[in-house]
């Protein structure tokens, strides 16, 4: 999880937002080349003109270089205009590094903001005709428009206009001009991507361009009310064609709204990519769910890994699980997860990293026999699903970040009891909240033991020797696990 900064994307390891496409678009083309499609139509089902959508993504785009995060400006969008916005957002910000590099080819000065953010998502969305979503032309054409009907750029118009029509007839010298830079090359900041190189030095460049893809949907099914198998000849019963990827989880071949989904309302599947799936099995792996056991979820909104370890445990059980969330609204969501599901836990709105203010109060002082502790990170391996975090995210932020993940252990090992286990997890790629983070806490901890643990797990399609089986495809999410166990006193 993320800290919780209105100025920081947050991660939802279930419930992430995620790419659509405009609505008059099929969902199976996207990532490929596309189709061209015509205008978006509104909730009222009239076409919405492409220029409205890029006036709302060029807005979008600019609340963000601001800091805002991503899910805040699309808030902010008419919500008729939304799911069309997010569309052609998202492939701007994956597209960004090229687009402002391609605008320095062809205005060495920056114009004023708002033309600067509609000039970059023109370029971003057209410099490759191959992903476009619409005909080149047409967005040229669009965002002249568009820079015409909004006052802060009128103004500019005819600056805007000449710089695509340049583009269109040089596009070809000009992408070659910007293919050198790394930050056009891999749309990364500059030290994002050295940071890769130095910690995954055979992988970084499978991260990068995994991070300009489309994340699957992938669906954790509820075995509380089917099995996968069911699940599967649900969906292929209504032609939507899907795959089973570890041991509860159910690849979609294309994404498409919740509601759509069988019996979602009545708890049958959640949303959660592969890797997040991990965690609750790996917690409970060996322990007898007969028994009453004690589990504490740190950091735990939205609940998406505190209904796994109750899905897994069964109605039978008497495993209790106390969640945990600092911040009183994602705290709610916890609480409508379960609800959704069919499943009850102790829901506390409390800092994991202040025990004496809840533990002794809430848990009776009891020491816990199990402890998930989803740290907040840099969420830098959820990238494909949250394409603003690379370019919100201050290299100072991976240093800041580590501190609180070491002071949230430091808390936390205490409430453990002797022979008790902690699920240590980030969705981050880096090393400084994963592997370099657990050694840190070995060194300091001589009566923690490092259980087998799947480690980094890289996102794309790459085997990694010695993980733990992973989905078969490997298209998941980018993920940390370290498995601690105290020594039995």
């Amino acid at each position: 999880m993320n800290p919780p900064s209105p100025q920081r994307p947050r991660r939802a390891a279930g419930n992430a937002p995620r790419a659509v496409r405009p609505a008059s678009v099929p969902s199976s083309q996207a990532g490929s080349a596309v189709q061209r499609p015509g205008p978006a139509p509104s909730a009222g089902g009239a076409p919405v003109p492409l220029w409205r959508l890029l006036t709302a993504v060029a807005g979008a785009l600019q609340a963000i270089r601001g800091g805002q995060s991503g899910t805040t400006a699309l808030a902010a969008v008419d919500a008729a205009l939304r799911p069309g916005v997010q569309a052609l957002l998202f492939q701007v910000l994956r597209q960004a590094g090229r687009a402002e590099a391609l605008r320095r080819q062809l205005a060495a000065r920056a114009p004023a903001p708002a033309a600067d953010a509609l000039l970059c998502s023109a370029l971003a969305l057209c410099w490759d005709p191959q992903a476009s979503p619409y005909e080149p032309f047409t967005l040229v054409n669009q965002a002249v428009e568009a820079a015409k009907h909004h006052p802060a750029t009128r103004a500019q118009a005819s600056f805007i206009n000449g710089c695509l029509r340049r583009f269109l007839r040089e596009r070809d010298a000009l992408v070659a001009a910007t293919d050198n830079d790394p930050v056009a090359r891999w749309n990364h900041p500059a030290w994002w991507v050295q940071r890769l190189r130095k910690d995954h030095p055979q992988h970084w460049e499978q991260i990068l361009q995994a991070n300009n893809a489309h994340a699957p949907m992938v669906l954790r099914v509820n075995e509380q009310k089917c099995t996968v198998a069911q699940y599967l000849h649900a969906l292929g019963a209504i032609n939507l064609g899907a795959n089973a990827v570890g041991e509860h989880g159910v690849a979609l071949h294309q994404a498409v709204p919740v509601q759509s989904l069988p019996h979602f309302a009545e708890g049958w599947v959640s949303v959660q990519d592969a890797a997040a799936q991990q965690a609750a099995p790996l917690l409970l792996q060996g322990l007898d769910l007969s028994q009453p056991l004690r589990v504490l979820d740190a950091c735990a909104a939205p609940g998406g890994k505190t209904a796994h370890l109750l899905e897994m445990a069964g109605p039978q059980s008497p495993l209790q699980v106390t969640a945990l969330e600092i911040d009183a609204t994602r705290s709610a969501r916890i609480g409508e997860t379960l609800q959704r599901l069919g499943l009850k836990a102790q829901v506390l709105v409390a800092d994991a990293a202040r025990p004496q203010d809840w533990w002794q109060s809430q848990c009776g002082g009891v020491l816990f026999d199990a402890i998930l502790l989803d740290a907040p990170c840099t969420a830098s391996g959820i990238v494909r699903r949250h394409p603003d975090v690379r370019w919100l995210r201050r290299e100072s932020d991976i240093a800041q970040l580590a501190t609180l993940q070491a002071a949230l252990l430091k808390a936390l090992w205490p409430l453990l009891r002797p022979g008790g286990r902690l699920l240590y997890c980030t969705c981050s790629v880096f090393r400084a909240e994963g592997d370099a983070q657990v050694q840190t806490f070995l060194a300091h901890n001589t009566d923690a033991q490092l259980l087998p643990s799947p480690g980094h797990l890289i996102p794309g399609n790459a085997d990694k020797g010695g993980a733990v089986p992973d989905n078969l495809t490997g298209d998941h999410d980018g993920f940390f696990y370290a498995l601690l166990q105290k020594s039995a006193q």
